[in-house]
């Protein structure tokens, strides 16, 4: 468990396996933890998903709400049993057209902000800028997709990573 409170629980998996691998694990996983969580029996429990719709975990009759996130190395998944939920992790790198990246898909203000950071700071701060972002627009059930001006109205909050990586939990 990496993060819990306000009916929201956050589990990881560490390991570098392939996508479809990691998918298989961190579904299990979540599994496990709702089952230990909730003081179910994991035979209830299990992971619905359809196409173009955010995944749900479906709880022995009810359904929760379901995010994931995969990184080489590590994937995330949230749960929350009150609403929508979304979740996103990153691996900090440099990117050499970072001003491009974060004017198309953050906005103009994230963009400036970034421009303002020392070059050392930039790759995290904007991997924290891109994770927030991912985090609300899944939360919300959008897709990734360009600056249009509009955030969607979900609590956020940075999830206490090693390095190299960042997440942000949105709720």
């Amino acid at each position: 468990m990496l993060w819990s409170g306000d009916g929201v629980l956050v589990i990881g998996i560490a390991a570098v396996l392939p996508r479809a691998e990691a998918r298989l694990r961190i579904r299990a996983a979540v599994c496990e933890a709702a089952a230990q969580w909730l003081k179910l029996n994991v035979e209830t429990i299990s992971v619905a998903s359809t196409p173009g719709a955010p995944p749900r975990l479906l709880l022995a009759g009810r359904a929760a709400s379901l995010s994931f996130s995969h990184d080489e190395g590590l994937s995330l998944a949230a749960i929350s049993l009150h609403g929508p939920v979304g979740i996103d992790v990153m691996r900090v790198q440099d990117i050499s057209d970072w001003f491009h990246l974060a004017r198309d898909y953050l906005g103009p203000l994230v963009a400036e902000e970034l421009a303002a950071c020392p070059d050392a700071q930039r790759p995290s701060a904007l991997a924290q800028a891109w994770t927030a972002r991912e985090a609300a627009l899944k939360c919300a059930g959008l897709q990734l997709m360009e600056w249009d001006g509009a955030a969607p109205a979900c609590r956020s909050h940075a999830l206490p990573l090693p390095a190299p990586y960042v997440a942000t939990l949105a709720y």
